[in-house]
């Protein structure tokens, strides 16, 4: 407890911005508002910078990526005040395949990064980094199930940032699972265009 304490007192002004803003990120994405993707734009900036500084290759990549997601999210959701973007349900086959397949990704790349990087954690880091990059996708496109995968991820990822003394990032992505659940909540109140096991082939 003393060490988790400890850890908070030492909570940089950037860390704490990079929360607020990926709070608000999260809250706004699971009403569909556009304005998410500024906030995730912002916000993932100054988490390059931070996982770079704890040893977290994978996740520093990472956020690139959401720097680029959070330009492409916008614009696939400009215009969306008419609900443009209808949201999607996809079938179970298919997110079967995805898992499976995002798994192996995800060992070959440990297996890869741990021989020629000495990061601890490097297979969890790799894990979260995958998953992450595919449910990015489906939150741009509005897949409804996007929301289950980030309980998931945001459970393991606030266990990572724990270890990683990253105390505060670590109480946002607990607080993440929650929303990640009222998020799935909302958006089962739209009614989604469910995709067939034939149409995921």
């Amino acid at each position: 407890m003393d060490s988790f304490l400890a850890q908070l007192a030492a909570t940089s002004i950037l860390e704490g911005v990079a929360v607020v803003l990926a709070v608000a990120y999260v809250w706004l994405a699971a009403r569909q508002n556009i304005w998410c993707w500024p906030c995730a734009l912002v916000s993932t900036g100054i988490y390059i910078w931070l996982f770079w500084n704890v040893s977290l290759p994978f996740h520093t990549a990472l956020n690139f990526y959401y720097l680029i997601m959070a330009v492409y999210g916008m614009y696939k959701w400009r215009d969306n005040t008419a609900d443009s973007i209808s949201v999607q349900s996809w079938s179970i086959y298919k997110h079967i395949v995805s898992i499976i397949g995002l798994a192996v990704c995800a060992i070959i790349l440990s297996h890869f990064a741990n021989s020629v990087l000495d990061a601890n954690y490097i297979y969890l880091d790799a894990f979260i980094t995958v998953f992450s990059l595919f449910t990015t996708v489906l939150v741009a496109h509005k897949v409804r199930e996007n929301w289950l995968y980030w309980i998931v991820i945001n459970l393991f990822a606030a266990y990572l940032y724990f270890a990683k003394d990253l105390a505060l990032t670590a109480i946002l992505f607990v607080c993440y699972t929650g929303f990640a659940i009222y998020g799935f909540m909302q958006w089962r109140l739209t009614p989604a265009n469910v995709q067939s096991r034939h149409e995921a082939a």
